[in-house]
């Protein structure tokens, strides 16, 4: 006989938005959920996020909008079209956060910030019966198959739920929770890992003492290539190298490149909105006794740190136009390395899809499904990140229904009978 929604029990082991979200599906269920994370409050990575604007999502067409996910898009494609970027704002509007669309098409609440929605959605699974267990941190299984935590008085709890989700994150910021040691006790239960790497970080470069001084200025309105790819946007130079949302959009493949061969060389446009005809024709116009500087400023709209940027990469500037033009038009900057992973926006590696099954149920272990950036999957910032993490949460939480034998429209998220297609 199936069991009844009300005689199943589910733990959730991590306090992030896949599981929060996987928590909000099986309790609206009926399953009586526990949430496990290790910190004294959930959510502090999504409230760390939201600090500059919660990214929830983005507004571009669905078909563009999955192939961020690059080699993952296979596997993701299906989930994020089952909870897509319409979803996740209905959603957050049930929660009384109305969204907008900002110039860049990035979806964010118009209360901007991530505390007002986390309110009402704690509200919300306190509602739904969701207890939470924090400061809890999770060991693994112990020898009779139970899960086992580490209590705030250092005792072990165990716990016997039908279902696991586990939603323990990768390892960036792990001050904030996810640290990455659930590495370990996966792989001592033979499943494979791959090796967790920084995903949207910066990169360091050997700047001179002269380039730091320009710590913490932006280059704003330019465009960066790698390997073929042109990404427009904003960067920020560090005082070991460089970062930024365009930086980040081609972070995965320059970090590939600087594994493989110790390098990687970055070309920076820093007027892309100009022709390398239109500005050599600027750059041919006599300078009258400016200096060099001043001359860029004029002619080209150059700031002083992209002055200072041409003089790191040539300290004696091309003569002619055409060539000074063709420098401006593709700087090269050479990539030594990658920032740390704990200061990483997100992870790359986790738990490989080979090791789940369609419903992200680990194929060694029955009844326990993973979620979120715990799976070997990246995306850029602009939303990608959110929507994939809500996605695979809510696809573990259908999993674990199915796997309970309750129906799946026994689903439902906030006030709805069930999520609609996007």
């Amino acid at each position: 006989m199936s069991p009844s929604p009300s005689s199943s029990r589910a733990a959730i082991v991590g306090g992030g938005p896949a599981g929060l979200i996987a928590a909000e599906a099986l309790a609206g269920a009926g399953v009586a959920v526990t949430v496990y994370d290790r910190m004294p409050s959930v959510g502090r990575k999504l409230l760390m996020a939201g600090r500059g604007g919660l990214n929830l999502t983005h507004s571009e067409d669905l078909e563009r909008f999955v192939t961020r996910y690059a080699e993952a898009e296979p596997v993701l494609k299906p989930l994020i079209e089952a909870f897509g970027p319409r979803d996740l704002r209905a959603w957050c509007e049930g929660l009384g956060q109305d969204t907008f669309v900002g110039s860049s098409g990035r979806v964010f609440p118009k209360a901007f910030k991530a505390s007002p929605l986390l309110r009402g959605w704690l509200a919300r699974l306190e509602g739904l019966g969701v207890r939470f267990a924090l400061r809890h941190t999770w060991r693994g299984w112990d020898p009779d198959g139970a899960l086992a935590f580490t209590n705030p008085d250092g005792e072990t709890v165990r716990a016997r739920p039908d279902v696991t989700i586990l939603a323990l994150g990768g390892a960036s910021w792990p001050r904030l929770g996810s640290d990455g040691t659930w590495t370990e006790i996966l792989r001592e239960r033979a499943i494979a890992i791959a090796p967790l790497r920084p995903a949207n970080m910066g990169f360091t470069l050997p700047w001179s003492d002269i380039m730091r001084r320009f710590e913490g200025e932006p280059l704003k309105r330019i465009a960066l290539t790698f390997e073929g790819v042109t990404v427009k946007g904003e960067a920020l130079v560090t005082a070991d190298g460089i970062e930024g949302g365009a930086v980040y959009a081609l972070s995965g493949r320059l970090r590939n490149a600087v594994e493989r061969q110790g390098s990687a060389q970055l070309l920076l446009d820093l007027r892309p909105d100009l022709s390398l005809d239109a500005l050599t024709k600027r750059l041919s116009a006599p300078r009258k006794g400016q200096s060099a500087s001043t001359f860029l400023r004029k002619a080209a709209g150059l700031s002083p740190l992209a002055v200072a940027l041409l003089r790191e990469s040539a300290p004696e500037l091309p003569v002619a136009p055409e060539a000074l033009a063709r420098l401006i038009k593709a700087l090269p900057l050479t990539l030594t390395g990658t920032k740390s992973l704990e200061r990483a926006i997100s992870t790359a590696g986790g738990i490989p899809f080979g090791e789940l099954d369609d419903h992200l149920m680990l194929k060694r272990l029955p009844g326990v499904f993973a979620a979120g950036e715990m799976l070997d999957w990246e995306a850029p910032t602009g939303g990608y990140l959110l929507q994939a993490t809500f996605a695979t949460g809510l696809a573990a939480a259908r999993g674990a229904l199915k796997f309970l034998r309750i129906p799946d429209a026994a689903l439902t998220l906030g006030p709805s009978s069930a999520t609609r297609q996007s």
